[in-house]
């Protein structure tokens, strides 16, 4: 009984409302409803008058007692309109009670509401719509029997796990046969039963499986990073279910054991050495039951989803989804990362950094704190190959990648003619590695000498050696500059002597005309 009087005399006090609440004992919700009534009524005191019947009568005319004037309800339109998305009982009530009131008519209270319609809806229970509305949601699981097939080669005998999905509205089902529970099974699982529904429904309801979902918080669970790519791709949200709380996804759960009861259990002395022979066999199956009819009402799972679900799925984008898988990695000191024993680069300056991976069918990228930092070719075949993106590389690295004989040649083209022909014999006279290691010191010469003075000095090389080498060559050239340095030096004092002491005027000022004479 809610004590209105006892609440709002508090109220007046200025009492917080969850000490009202638990003075009173009723809930915060009731006392917060008396006090919004009590205000929208414009009352401003209490009279002796009213005590707690006049109150609810005044406050809540809608819970009066009686049967007598409550405005009727059509259930069936009710009912009806639930299936909609967005569509709750509390708002239907608004809308009746605005319609009750507009005819002068007394509406059922709330709860009254929710009760009578509860009744109704229990002879509807396989579709009844208070959680389950048409395309809403997909609950998955992985069932708990087995099914087995033989390996054609050894004869061996090998576990298939079966991946069971369901729509609760409707109570269509698909189902599935893998050889493993990993992600990557996990994950075409949904695929395949997203192309099978064609379309994918708003919620999806897995448990916590460590393929599905990384750490398990109740509403905040870490989902696996591949299988939250795959719901946005698919335009759908994951809301796993609460651990150990099976009616979280009662659908599925009964669908499991309807599938191990009529499919696993009628296929367990079937004989195949094909998982996909089995999966056909499994899908005939899966056809038959969901076209038969059920016992306790009209249609089947297959002509309600046709008739009432299909059409509010989530249309499948174009084109299908490509599975990837996400691992983790450290960048090696040669700016690598390793990833089925086959390197592929990164720009250097992550070495020693942790970096995820996203390996698809013919791709693997790599990204450092959500941004992309790399991306190449998934490598095949032998293991042991690299991948080098020369931009990944430091600048010495790039400058010897790039150190070959075509790049030497057209290096030296552009330095001058006899540059050139020293660099072709250098090439031609000694074996690759040797040749590019003298040409590399070659290179380096120009950082202390012209281009012009090189050039000059390998005419001369060229000239006067019949066996001309890098060592003669650097001799050549410190004589030459040194002659240049020399010429230099003489020129100078050439030139301060003519310039230290002015005019010279000579014998005649002096009286040395006669002398000469």
């Amino acid at each position: 009984m809610i004590q209105y009087r006892k609440i709002l005399e508090l109220h007046f006090k200025e009492v917080s409302q969850r000490t009202i609440s638990s003075s009173v004992g009723n809930s915060r919700q009731s006392v917060s409803d008396v006090i919004q009534k009590f205000k929208e009524k414009r009352l401003v005191e209490l009279t002796d008058e009213m005590d707690d019947q006049w109150l609810e009568e005044f406050l809540f005319p809608e819970k009066l007692a009686t049967s007598k004037g409550y405005f009727p309800v059509d259930w069936e339109e009710i009912h009806r309109e639930l299936q909609k998305k967005n569509i709750t009982l509390k708002l239907l009530h608004n809308e009746y009670s605005s319609i009750a009131r507009d005819s002068k008519k007394i509406p059922y209270a709330y709860r009254t509401f929710c009760r009578h319609y509860g009744n109704y809806a229990k002879k509807h229970k396989v579709t009844m719509p208070i959680r389950r509305k048409p395309g809403e949601i997909m609950e998955v699981d992985w069932a708990g029997s087995t099914l087995s097939i033989k390996d054609p080669a050894s004869g061996e005998r090998l576990n298939v796990y079966v991946f069971v999905a369901s729509l609760p509205y409707s109570q269509i089902f698909y189902a599935e046969g893998f050889l493993d529970m990993t992600s990557q099974s996990w994950l075409r699982a949904h695929i395949n039963a997203f192309e099978y529904f064609g379309g994918a429904s708003e919620v999806l309801v897995p448990d916590n499986l460590k393929t599905g979902v990384t750490k398990a918080k109740g509403v905040e669970s870490i989902l696996n990073q591949a299988y939250r790519e795959l719901a946005d791709y698919y335009r759908t949200t994951i809301l796993p279910a609460r651990i150990k709380k099976p009616k979280d996804k009662p659908s599925v759960e009964g669908n499991v054991g309807y599938v191990s009861r009529q499919i696993i259990a009628s296929l367990r002395n079937y004989q195949s050495f094909s998982l996909n022979k089995l999966n056909e066999k499994i899908l005939e199956e899966v056809d038959r039951l969901n076209d038969e009819e059920f016992q306790k009402r009209e249609g089947s799972r297959r002509s309600i989803f046709e008739e009432e679900e299909k059409a509010r799925l989530i249309p499948l984008p174009y084109p299908k989804y490509q599975l990837s898988e996400w691992r983790t990695a450290k960048v090696q000191l040669n700016y690598h990362i390793q990833v089925n024993r086959m390197y592929y680069s990164v720009p250097y300056e992550y070495i020693q950094s942790q970096v995820e991976l996203r390996i698809s069918h013919d791709l693997i990228e790599v990204y450092f704190k959500n941004m992309r930092i790399a991306s190449h070719k998934l490598l095949r075949g032998e293991i042991g190959q690299y991948s080098t993106n020369p931009n990944h590389m430091p600048d010495k690295h790039r400058k010897y990648l790039e150190h070959t004989p075509d790049q030497v040649r057209q290096w030296a083209s552009l330095r001058g003619a006899y540059i050139e022909n020293f660099a072709d014999y250098i090439l031609n006279n000694n074996v690759e590695k040797k040749a590019l290691s003298i040409l590399l010191s070659l290179k380096n010469l120009t950082k202390h000498y012209s281009d012009d003075l090189l050039n000059k000095g390998c005419q001369t090389l060229m000239e006067i050696s019949e066996v001309p080498s890098l060592t003669v060559l650097k001799s050549i050239l410190k004589r030459m500059v040194e002659k240049e340095k020399a010429k230099k030096a003489n020129t100078k004092v050439m030139d301060s002597s003519d310039s230290d002491y002015g005019f010279v005027r000579g014998a005649k000022y002096f009286g040395g005309v006669k002398n000469e004479k």
